[in-house]
């Protein structure tokens, strides 16, 4: 479970986060969606322990990601927008660098990695170069990283980006499995129609702060809104910026 508790952040004079508060449980797909600058990507840092804000916490199952960063992390597997792969190592040891970066016992490492390989279909090019690979491909093996070492949460910051049909739905079938498991899974997408199909609830920023924080069809009665698009629109228009 991942718990954020008026997290507040500013870069020089630009505030960032003014105050940012939500949860996201166990077996549940929680939606973090914002406009660009809205503080969604800020967030995310914190909880990927690569950003310390300047006050409020976050908790990864009961651990702080500031006081106990190593702990924190190995407790998530991330997928950040835009993961780079090393190119000169292949899929399987790219993988497998990050079991042994996450703590996998080395004796486990090989099965591990090729567990992660097979769920997610990547046997046909996994001892190749990652130079050169397509966008589905790399992403692919960036979810097999984050997922290799068996984290309770999963952050996922725009999975889908660059995917193909089949692939997309592939990986939507693998985010409903997680949930299914009792994971605890963060979504971030700018896709309107991926987020109503996946996610249970959504927390909604706008200007560093906190728009709304509910269920998907909470989001459409507290804004009058059917669709989900207008229901986003909606909801940010409801902050004023600072």
């Amino acid at each position: 479970m991942i718990v954020v508790t008026d997290l507040q952040k500013s870069f020089g004079k630009v505030r960032a986060l003014s105050g940012v508060s939500f949860s996201a449980p166990d077996g549940k797909i929680t939606g973090l969606l914002g406009p660009n600058g809205a503080g969604k990507s800020t967030t995310l840092r914190v909880l990927y322990t690569v950003l310390r804000p300047d006050a409020g916490t976050a908790l990864i199952d009961g651990i702080d990601v500031v006081k106990n960063s190593l702990a924190a992390r190995q407790r998530i597997g991330s997928l950040p927008h835009g993961a780079g792969l090393y190119p000169h190592l292949t899929a399987r040891e790219n993988i497998a660098y990050y079991a042994a970066l996450c703590g996998v016992d080395r004796a486990a490492v090989d099965d591990k990695v090729q567990g992660i390989i097979d769920l997610l279909e990547i046997t046909a090019f996994a001892d190749r170069r990652t130079k050169g690979f397509s966008q589905g491909q790399r992403t692919r093996i960036a979810l097999a990283r984050a997922l290799v070492h068996d984290p309770q949460n999963i952050i996922l910051d725009e999975p889908s980006n660059g995917l193909d049909v089949m692939a997309t739905r592939s990986l939507r079938e693998l985010i409903l499995k997680l949930r299914d498991a009792g994971r605890c899974v963060l979504f971030s997408s700018h896709v309107m129609q991926e987020v109503a199909v996946l996610c249970d609830d959504i927390c909604i920023i706008a200007h560093g702060k906190v728009a709304i924080d509910e269920s998907v069809d909470g989001i459409r009665e507290r804004t009058g809104c059917d669709d989900l698009e207008d229901a986003f629109v909606a909801a940010i228009q409801m902050v004023a910026p600072e």
